[in-house]
């Protein structure tokens, strides 16, 4: 007796979907075992390949062992190429996962090696891979590290209006300071125009003091010393900001390194059944 075609293609569709998941469990899981050893050796790999690059930038070891460190490179790009391709397969939404940090990293930390073929040198950029390290937070579980740095993006998320008040201010203070500056010292002083006094202005307020640009009057010399006490004050302020905020957005919430099958992100409540950022339901097997 022949079997129906759409048990069979329900079956090939159940198949497909078990496999994914499977693969979505191991590359973005950190609370398995499968998805532990993968982390581990992924950012065993990453960390080779970035010691491959920084080898290939010095000459005598170019000179020497040019060659293999050109066969590693290619063969580290081949492999994150492979597991890019997979991490946006097994997600539901490879385009959210592709747009989010992780993605654009995972992305740039490929492109560079591919683009030297066009543009030699260019593969030395692929050293952003470092930043695919991070992933190390989800490895060691450390999930504690994860409701932390959400509590951080909150308070700066809250806190962006005041900043941004905060930035226009100052501006305006190097703005107007630059200015009185050029008008107080003058071309004699090293002061050749007004976006040359506001840089003076920027350095002097963020008490850098590069010396590059000094007055000599005591006018100006007085406008400084304000200027230099000022900036002392305005550090203090964005700090000042952002710990209210961090104050008023502090809750103790466990969160677990387990990401979403569809969008991929990550900072789920323990009892969490529902992805907060795109409200797909979340795969509690692997926990």
């Amino acid at each position: 007796m022949n079997s129906n075609p759409k048990d069979k293609s329900s079956k090939n569709k159940s198949a497909l979907s078990s496999w994914r998941l499977r693969i979505h469990e191991i590359i973005f899981e950190a609370d398995t075992r499968m998805g532990k050893a993968f982390d581990i050796i992924l950012i065993i790999t990453i960390l080779l390949s970035v010691i491959a690059v920084m080898l290939d930038s010095m000459p005598e070891v170019r000179r020497n062992y040019g060659s293999i460190l050109l066969v590693l490179e290619w063969s580290f790009t081949i492999l994150f190429t492979i597991e890019y391709v997979l991490r946006l397969i097994t997600v539901g939404r490879p385009l959210k996962y592709a747009g989010s940090f992780y993605g654009i990293v995972d992305l740039l930390s490929i492109i560079p090696t591919y683009f030297s073929l066009l543009f030699p040198g260019t593969q030395m950029l692929v050293v952003i891979r470092i930043l695919r390290v991070l992933r190390i937070f989800r490895v060691l579980k450390l999930a504690q590290y994860l409701g932390e740095a959400q509590m951080i993006k909150q308070a700066l998320k809250a806190s962006r209006r005041k900043i941004t008040v905060f930035l226009v201010t100052v501006v305006t203070i190097v703005i107007i300071v630059g200015s009185m500056m050029y008008l107080i010292e003058g071309e004699e002083s090293g002061f050749v125009s007004i976006p040359h006094s506001i840089y003076w202005a920027i350095v002097t307020l963020t008490t850098v003091g590069y010396g590059d640009i000094t007055p000599i009057t005591s006018l100006g010399r007085i406008l400084s010393a304000i200027v230099m006490i000022l900036g002392y004050a305005i550090i203090a302020v964005p700090t000042g900001i952002v710990t209210a905020e961090m104050t008023q957005t502090f809750t103790k919430k466990h969160v677990t390194t387990q990401a979403c099958p569809q969008c991929s992100m990550e900072g789920h409540d323990v009892d969490a059944q529902f992805c907060k950022y795109c409200g797909s339901v979340l795969n509690h097997d692997s926990f």
